[in-house]
């Protein structure tokens, strides 16, 4: 990808994600987890203050915890995302306001279909966040935590996430003391991974990867100590060369691919890489095997 349409991609998607919020979130104060969702839940307690400013201010001790415990993992790009959502969501507030009457003069007053608000905001922030993940980077937030929660409590990322998302929503239910915020915050919340998965990649989870490649120490560097992970290497044979090397076999989340991608293609641009679906992932650090009946 051109460096150029990487930067209107994330520009698009920060613009998309936070027209979502605003449009549909915001104004009927919606808990979908994150920074943003505790950005409503602290705007509800502090109305002067507007959702962004809040969430900007929880992004930056955790982006500085992210540089800090992950280093090169957290590039130009993922700063840029987390400082253009906050400038484009309080713009937007500031320029068709907040109360839904008021929004388009009240044509997407949505007061009376909070369903239809719940998913309406949640395929618009997903698909913003869709478009931010594939050019590398991310919109940090509550990921952040998930993944230290990742590296130091050994828990899987998808598990973490969900930890750290629900706790933003019981936080949400105690200031606010409204009961239906639950369920609407599953319904956004569910929405919004599905329509992240399909903008990435057609909705898969797991991915396998195959590399083979002449810079198996390189690549053993990255994947261990930069990403964290462990893999596996297959004896192999070339066909037609009957060259005997090792493949890489490794397991990783639909988030990782398009950076491991790059990262193999700036270790060795002649590497061979096979990247296939993975129905279902069981074992040490993912999904625990089903008990017996």
């Amino acid at each position: 990808m051109k460096w150029w349409r990487s930067w209107i991609m994330i520009i698009v998607g920060c613009f998309i994600m936070s027209s979502g919020y605003v449009l549909f979130i915001n104004p009927y104060f919606i808990v979908p987890g994150g920074v943003y969702g505790a950005g409503i839940v602290m705007h509800y307690m502090f109305p002067s203050i507007k959702v962004g400013t809040f969430g900007f201010l929880f992004d930056i001790p955790l982006m500085i915890a992210g540089f800090r415990v992950f280093g090169g993992m957290f590039g130009a790009r993922t700063i840029v995302a987390a400082v253009l959502t906050p400038i484009f969501m309080n713009t937007l507030t500031a320029m068709i306001g907040s109360n839904p009457a008021e929004i388009f003069d009240g044509r997407i007053d949505l007061s009376g279909d909070m369903l239809l608000a719940c998913i309406f905001g949640a395929a618009m922030i997903g698909v913003g966040v869709g478009l931010i993940i594939k050019t590398r980077a991310t919109t940090g937030g509550t990921d952040i935590i998930a993944m230290l929660l990742v590296r130091f409590a050994g828990m899987t990322f998808s598990k973490a996430l969900l930890l750290v998302d629900s706790c933003v929503v019981v936080f949400g239910i105690i200031v606010m003391g409204d009961w239906l915020i639950p369920l609407y915050s599953l319904v956004t919340i569910f929405v919004i991974t599905r329509v992240i998965d399909y903008v990435i990649d057609g909705a898969s989870y797991d991915k396998l990867l195959f590399i083979i490649s002449d810079k198996n120490a390189m690549l053993e560097s990255f994947i261990m100590e930069e990403m964290g992970r462990g893999a596996t290497y297959i004896k192999s044979s070339g066909m037609y060369t009957k060259k005997d090397r090792d493949m890489i076999f490794l397991v990783i989340s639909r988030r990782e691919v398009t950076a491991v991608q790059h990262k193999v293609k700036e270790i060795d641009p002649d590497a061979f890489m096979v990247v296939v679906n993975a129905y279902e992932t069981l074992g040490d650090g993912f999904k625990a095997f089903p008990e017996k009946e």
